[in-house]
């Protein structure tokens, strides 16, 4: 059976109909079937609710540099299936894609699986036969029910944990860090950011159960400012007591430091293990990180007073845009906070939207706020809220004015009509808002192949 790229992208948009189906049977089943790939691989599993991608991209800059064949392997995309594909910054060609796409229906036969164990097996497969070094194997939902927690890898990583998807993961951190630690193994060392106590306590009883050495940030290993807007990776006694100077981060957000921290954790434990880093490239890598769609900060010109698409020539303004996928209360209060403390703007314009089944109350008290304007829009997919259903959300006695605008396109010119070159137009709710508008400003991020960041 041999598919076209299109035709295993269309396959895959049907199964993205069904519901959410956690669980590992289904996952085993088909690997047995295909010679155990995940077996064959050096994987690094990082689970969490925030800071899962930019651990991600922290981890593949950094090794990358340092001469490593990177696999990476992430989730949601921002507008294209190849996104959550690459090795370096090349992502899957559309040739791989359908061939083992097309390898993967033929195996199964009649058989069923859910879009993200498609997406799982294949980059299993991809990474396999590319002959990688390494893998950063994020997880999707979770972690114990989660396809990708069919690996055992160097290190385990669990980001920050708070509330989200609480139908699936539990109504309270105790449940969510449980699900999380799910992907802890034995003997095998787990590097931590879930600091709140419910949480952290969860994942230190886990690692004890399974004698898997623990790492907890502000405890094993810390961030320290210095005065020269650098900061300090301080590892304690089990880190040897290294400290790593000179670091810059990437972008403005203010729990990168942590994220970034967390790497550093990684890299330390790999080197033990007789991976080489060399921490002048660490230093260099961390600097040049970049995650589209996260906290990303650009500028475009945009024809002063006129209506339309942009133009060229001359009467161009510039508008300021920050995209952020924040999408749960923890994500989108760290947002807020940034763009107090890191941004400058005369008014704050603010396009927002999100899936029915998150936490609106909590999400919009924390960037309405900040807003001089707000735009409601609604992203593409059966689970995206209306605009009528986010505006229900917003207090009725405090005279908020706001805009309804269900198409994004018309959603994103009129925000970029109502501001100035000295205001800033911030995009978030939803990744799937922040990719659809990502394309319109941009263009495609999967472009002749390679991780093209603007």
């Amino acid at each position: 059976m041999n598919m076209t790229y299109d035709e295993v992208q269309d396959h895959l948009d049907k199964l993205q109909m069904h519901k959410i189906k956690l669980g590992l049977d289904a996952m085993r089943s088909f690997l047995d079937r295909v010679g155990r790939p995940e077996q064959k691989l050096n994987c690094i599993h990082i689970a969490g609710t925030n800071g899962k991608g930019s651990v991600c991209a922290a981890l593949a800059e950094v090794l990358g540099r340092c001469g490593y064949r990177v696999g990476v392997y992430t989730s949601p995309h921002l507008s294209s299936v190849r996104e959550r594909f690459r090795i370096g910054d090349s992502y899957i060609s559309r040739e791989d894609f359908a061939a083992l796409g097309s390898r993967i229906c033929a195996v199964l036969g009649e058989d069923k699986i859910t879009y993200f164990e498609f997406t799982t097996a294949l980059g299993l497969l991809w990474f396999e036969q590319s002959g990688v070094d390494l893998v950063l194997l994020e997880t999707g939902l979770g972690g114990r029910l989660d396809a990708t927690n069919v690996v055992t890898p160097l290190v385990s990583v669990i980001t920050s944990i708070s509330m989200d998807h609480e139908l699936y993961l539990g109504d309270s951190l105790t449940a969510v860090a449980g699900e999380k630690a799910g992907i802890i193994k034995e003997n095998i060392p787990v590097v931590s950011g879930a600091t709140h106590p419910e949480a952290a306590a969860v994942i230190r009883r886990v690692c004890k159960e399974k004698n898997a050495p623990f790492y907890q940030l502000c405890q094993d290993f810390d961030c320290g400012e210095n005065d020269d807007n650098t900061w300090s990776w301080l590892g304690g006694e089990r880190f040897g007591s290294r400290k790593i100077e000179g670091l810059t981060c990437a972008h403005q957000s203010l729990v990168h430091k942590e994220n970034d921290a967390l790497a550093i954790g990684v890299l330390n434990i790999l080197q033990d293990i007789d991976y080489k880093i060399d921490f002048d490239k660490l230093r260099e890598g961390l600097a040049a990180v970049r995650w589209p769609g996260r906290m990303e900060y650009f500028e475009l010109p945009f024809p002063a007073g006129k209506r339309g698409k942009k133009g060229s020539g001359n009467g161009l303004e510039i508008r300021r845009y920050l995209l952020d996928g924040a999408h749960n209360p923890a994500g989108v209060k760290n947002l807020a906070l940034t763009l107090k403390e890191k941004f400058s703007y005369e008014k704050l314009i603010c396009i927002w939207g999100s899936m029915a089944d998150k936490d609106l109350t909590s999400t919009l008290a924390a960037i309405v706020p900040l807003a001089d304007e707000l735009i409601f829009t609604q992203p593409e997919g059966e689970r995206s809220a209306t605009v009528e259903h986010i505006s229900s959300f917003l207090p009725e006695d405090e005279g908020i004015i706001y805009n309804c605008i269900s198409d994004g396109e018309e959603a994103l010119e009129f925000a970029a009509l109502r501001a100035t070159g000295k205001d800033l137009i911030v995009i978030g709710g939803s990744l799937y808002l922040v990719g659809a508008m990502r394309t319109m400003l941009l263009g495609e991020l999967v472009e002749d192949n390679l991780l093209q960041i603007r």
